[in-house]
C-alpha cells in the first residue's frame, strides 16, 4: 500500500489510524482555534497524529439560507493561522475552480467533495496542484467505481491519494454504511478514511438542513476501525446544537477521548494481526 507522507507522521500501511477532526464549517477564527487546539491537545495525549478539517465554503448546503462560510479567501487565511500557530496539516474541501491554486497554497490536503467526486476536469485539476488530494467517495457510487478516480489522478503524476467513505444514499434522507466498502477500496493500494459523522448525516432530513443521528457514530466508528481502516473523520463542535452546519451528526468535544481510546484498542488488535 502507498504510504503518505505528512511529514511528522505516515498514512497507510500497517500505522495507526489518523485522526482528521473539526468543524464542519469556519464558524468564526477563534472558534475554530478553540477546536483545533482541544484536538491537538487530545491527540498528543492518546498518542494519535492529528490533521485539523474545516470548510471555508460549504457550497453543497440544502437551502440558500444556509450558512456557507466566510468564503475563500477569509478562510484560507485562518486555516493559514492555524497551521502555523498550532503547527498541524490543514485539510478543506475545494469547490471551485476559481479556488484550486490559492488553496494549493495552503492546505495540506485538498479535498474533492462527494457530489463533485466524477467531475474529471476538476479532479484532474485539483492533482496536479495539490501535495496530497482527498476523495469524498459520492453517495451513488460503488467502492469499485473508485478506481476510475484513481486512475484520473495518477495520470497527471500525483500518487498521494486519500480515499474516503461517507456511506451511500438509500434515498428517504438516509445513507448506509457497508464496511467491505473499505477493504475493496484498500485493495486499491492507497489510504481510506471512513467519515463517521457524515454516515450518520441524513441529507436534507430537517427540511431546510440535514438532520443527523449522532449517537449512532461510536458503532460505525469502532466497524471502521476493526475493518483496519487508516483514518477516522469526525466533525466535532463545542456545542453541537448551536452549530452552524451539521450539528445533528456533530459530536461534543468532551465526548472524543473515551471514543478514541475504544478505537485505540480495536486498531491495535487489527494492526498487529497484519
Amino acid at each position: 500500500m502507498k504510504q503518505i507522507d505528512m511529514g511528522n507522521f505516515v498514512i497507510g500501511g500497517k500505522k495507526g489510524f489518523v485522526l482528521i477532526a473539526g468543524p464542519c464549517v469556519l464558524e468564526n477564527e477563534e472558534s475554530a482555534m478553540d477546536v483545533a487546539q482541544y484536538m491537538k491537545n487530545l491527540a498528543a495525549k492518546l498518542n494519535i497524529p492529528y490533521i485539523f478539517k474545516a470548510s471555508y465554503d460549504k457550497a453543497n448546503r440544502t437551502s440558500i439560507h444556509s450558512y456557507r462560510g466566510p468564503g475563500a479567501m477569509e478562510g484560507l487565511a485562518i486555516l493559514k493561522r492555524i497551521k502555523e500557530k498550532l503547527g498541524v496539516p490543514v485539510l478543506s474541501d475545494v469547490h471551485r475552480f476559481e479556488e484550486i491554486e490559492p488553496a494549493a497554497e495552503i492546505l495540506d490536503i485538498m479535498q474533492v467533495p462527494a457530489f463533485l467526486c466524477r467531475q474529471t476536469d476538476f479532479i484532474l485539476e485539483i492533482a496536479g496542484k495539490a501535495r496530497v488530494i482527498n476523495i469524498k467517495k459520492g453517495q451513488f457510487l460503488a467502492p469499485g467505481d473508485i478506481i476510475n478516480i484513481i486512475e484520473k489522478i495518477r495520470s497527471v503524476g500525483n500518487e498521494n491519494i486519500l480515499i474516503t467513505e461517507r456511506g451511500v444514499s438509500f434515498g428517504y434522507h438516509n445513507l448506509v454504511f457497508d464496511v467491505r466498502s473499505l477493504p475493496i477500496m484498500r485493495n486499491m493500494g492507497y489510504p481510506v478514511i471512513f467519515d463517521a459523522t457524515h454516515a450518520v448525516q441524513l441529507p436534507g432530513g430537517a427540511g431546510t438542513a440535514s438532520g443527523g443521528e449522532r449517537e449512532m457514530v461510536i458503532y460505525l466508528a469502532r466497524a471502521a476501525v476493526a475493518a483496519g481502516v487508516d483514518g477516522i473523520f469526525l466533525e466535532v463542535h463545542r456545542n453541537p446544537e448551536k452549530a452552524l452546519c451539521d450539528g445533528a451528526n456533530s459530536l461534543y468535544l468532551d465526548s472524543l477521548e473515551e471514543l478514541l481510546g475504544e478505537l485505540l484498542q480495536i486498531d491495535k488488535i487489527i494492526k498487529d494481526k497484519k
